[in-house]
């Protein structure tokens, strides 16, 4: 392939970073002229702040009424080790993993905690075997793979009846994806995925299960103040009411409810959904008609509508060494980032080179659609300069 022509159109919104990802269309600094700052988080107006975010999230997620909703610091890393630190111990635990996360969860389950465990490792792009996964375990897992664009298809596989909890870190599939929470005891996220929001604050949703164990169990190992849940044996409830662990950013805070607020608007959780679909499907497509690329998961029914991860194809390769196919996807997006035309688009540092395009509901089809034939003209122009 020779070097093409520049395409005539941009995005006009060029951030397609898997975290923290774009705001909405129509966000601005003045939607947060109402920001607690300079107030007490415990402060009761600040309180009621948080107490909206939390009866937001209920709404917009469609949170059973019995489970509980906590702001908890760390982001979603913070929220699944507190899940880890307090609720693991008394059952073997089965750990699945087929991404960069969900890797950092074997290494505490199997190396820190050192509770009875077996580790389910696949390979980027693919799923360890969901049926051999053992339920009178405690299963620790990553709905959604978003350093390798794999997800678990639903929740099927999950038994109503299973005996141990099930722990799932779910950043960069809620607001985006279905999760039944009838299936799930612990569900954390964080809120720079795909509502667009700022770091460092996590969400965490314990269902009556693992509120239970909470109370019956306390951990062989002591569990840091940050991450604490229970006091004598009982679960700090206020977490859930609005008392947080440590000071949250009101300016944060604030974001988050406009961002809730936004999503209602646009119709819920389905129409996020139905918005993340449409934007993974125009790559998808993009992807059926272009030799160059391909998607790093080959099973359509396991891919990512939000974390869309793909890899120079062997077409692709065709007349570059092997340090050259390594070399093409970096270059490709040093020209996007020149030219403005798209952002933070690299594969994961330790996930297998290439590109990823975030297409949560924050994201406009239109910007997909410009950034497309940006790709085309990155790839001919890296490859004509790396070839000679």
């Amino acid at each position: 392939m020779t070097s093409i022509e520049k395409p005539a159109t941009k995005p006009a919104n060029p951030r397609f970073s898997p975290g923290p990802t774009t705001k909405f269309k129509g966000w601005d600094f003045s939607l947060l002229k109402n920001a607690l700052l300079g107030r007490s988080h415990r402060s009761k107006e600040s309180i009621a702040r948080m107490q909206e975010l939390i009866a937001l999230t209920r709404e917009v997620l469609q949170v059973p009424d019995d489970y509980l909703v906590g702001i908890v610091p760390g982001s979603d890393t913070g929220a699944v080790e507190m899940a880890m630190w307090n609720l693991l111990g008394p059952r073997p635990v089965d750990v699945l993993a087929w991404e960069s996360f969900g890797k950092m969860w074997v290494t505490d389950i199997c190396d820190q905690l050192t509770v009875e465990s077996r580790a389910m490792v696949a390979d980027f792009g693919e799923l360890p075997d969901l049926s051999a996964v053992d339920f009178t375990h405690d299963v620790v897992f990553t709905w959604n793979g978003t350093t390798s664009g794999a997800r678990v298809p639903n929740g099927d596989w999950i038994p109503a009846d299973r005996e141990g909890l099930t722990i799932c870190d779910a950043t960069s599939a809620a607001f985006a994806q279905e999760l039944p929470y009838e299936k799930l005891d612990v569900t954390t996220y964080s809120w720079q995925k795909v509502m667009g929001g700022e770091a460092q604050h996590g969400i965490i949703i314990l269902s009556p299960r693992a509120v239970e164990r909470l109370e019956s169990h306390t951990p062989p190992w002591p569990v840091p103040k940050l991450l604490r849940l229970t006091k004598n044996g009982k679960l700090i409830r206020e977490i859930f009411d609005g008392m947080t662990i440590n000071t949250v950013s009101m300016m944060a805070v604030e974001d988050h409810i406009v961002a809730l607020k936004w999503a209602k608007e646009l119709g819920g959780l389905p129409a996020l959904i139905a918005k993340a679909n449409e934007n993974a499907q125009t790559v998808w497509d993009w992807e059926a008609n272009t030799d160059w690329v391909e998607n790093l998961v080959a099973d359509p029914a396991i891919r990512s509508n939000t974390s869309v991860c793909m890899r120079l194809s062997e077409k692709g390769k065709e007349g570059l060494t092997e340090e050259q196919a390594r070399q093409l996807p970096t270059r490709m997006l040093q020209l996007l980032a020149e030219e403005g035309a798209g952002y933070d688009l690299a594969a994961y540092r330790t996930a297998p080179p290439g590109f990823r395009i975030w297409c949560g509901g924050t994201v406009e089809k239109s910007d997909i659609e410009a950034l497309l034939p940006w790709l085309d003209w990155a790839y001919a122009t890296a490859k004509a300069e790396l070839t000679g």
